[in-house]
């Protein structure tokens, strides 16, 4: 038999061109099926765990007593005909879940019961509802919301948002600003997955190999967005050559970000070089539908003076974030966010003046 398909299973035959197509398009297939059937399967069970939960709370109303034989009668009863799952403490989980959702409509079937787990470990009801959002929004694991919680996303965002505050949100809005990248960027970033030491015992190039070996991890950091796009990118001048450290492109705010890394203290050298970056990078890679480009300078310690003596203070696509190699204490968040909040009054006040 000569051309087409052998239809004897020899497990280790390699199959022609057209076999592998047909294989692979099927496969596609059936992975396509499954994720829907997992979804649509993860969408009925968190509906069905609301709902138990709706019937135990009504049905406990204030008898504490009854509540606790009825968890028990329920627990017995759904194991035998069930199977596992329905203990009295994930009984509970359930009547917690509609306490803390009590509203049908606002519970996402994106998320899993996993996800709604760890939100109901958020106490306050905005932070709450925050992560939820965001993990449905941005696809989120039950991995990355735990982290998420754990680094202080939410509160971070309170400190660097300018939406945050209805002054800034007007500022923005009235500025015309296409990419309004100060409602998106952060400052600090918690690089503690790299598992690095302190700043002045590492040198910039391993801090930048520890990004790239740790990319996923950093993007979920950076935010919503961003895409890599390359490390130590070769721009010119009509003379010299540079090298930009790291390259991303943001979907959302439709341009290009550099990102320049220090392993030190953010000096005026640090903040020319990168005003340079941008306006070689727009001059000779930004295409006609790409917005203007962001510079990152991403630095261990960021010097206000620097800041308030330099293009930072004005420029809207240059800024500087700090990073931090490990989870902030409730302390230093605290500090963080009186921080940050300080600097947006005086600069509020300074332009009231003005």
């Amino acid at each position: 038999m000569t051309g087409g398909i052998n239809l004897q299973p020899h497990v280790n035959q390699v199959p022609d061109d057209e076999a592998a197509g047909v294989y692979g398009s099927v496969r596609e297939t059936l992975i396509a099926a499954r994720r829907k059937t997992a979804a649509a399967i993860n969408a009925a069970m968190v509906e069905a765990y609301w709902e138990i939960g709706r019937r135990i709370a009504e049905s406990q109303g204030e008898r504490a007593d009854y509540g606790q034989r009825l968890m028990q009668y329920l627990s017995e009863r759904l194991t035998a005909e069930f199977g596992a799952g329905f203990t009295e403490r994930n009984l509970r989980a359930m009547r917690q879940f509609y306490q803390t959702f009590p509203i049908r409509h606002t519970v996402c079937a994106e998320l899993s019961w996993s996800h709604y787990r760890l939100l109901m470990k958020v106490p306050d009801e905005t932070r709450r509802a925050f992560y939820a959002r965001e993990a449905a929004e941005s696809g989120w694991t039950v991995r990355q919301l735990e982290r998420q919680i754990h680094s202080f996303f939410y509160e971070r965002l309170l400190a660097t948002r300018a939406e945050n505050r209805a002054e800034l949100a007007a500022e923005i809005e009235h500025s015309g600003s296409k990419s309004a990248a100060d409602t998106l960027l952060k400052d600090p970033y918690v690089l503690e997955f790299l598992d690095l030491k302190e700043p002045a015992r590492f040198r910039e190039n391993e801090l930048e190999q520890a990004l790239i070996d740790n990319l996923r991890d950093f993007l979920l950091e950076l935010g919503k967005g961003f895409a890599f796009v390359a490390r130590q990118k070769r721009i010119s001048d009509d003379t010299d050559h540079y090298y930009i450290d790291l390259v991303l492109y943001n979907y959302i705010l439709k341009c290009f970000v550099l990102i320049d890394l220090k392993a030190g203290k953010l000096t005026h050298q640090d903040v020319g070089q990168m005003d340079s970056y941008v306006r070689i990078y727009d001059a000779k890679m930004r295409r006609d539908d790409d917005n203007p480009s962001i510079g990152i300078i991403l630095c261990a310690d960021k010097s206000e003076i620097v800041a308030k003596y330099s293009v930072l203070a004005d420029a809207r696509n240059i800024f500087a974030s700090r990073y931090m190699l490990y989870l902030p204490t409730e302390e230093e968040l605290r500090r963080e966010i009186e921080r940050e909040r300080a600097k947006i009054e005086e600069r509020l006040e300074r332009e009231k003046d003005a």
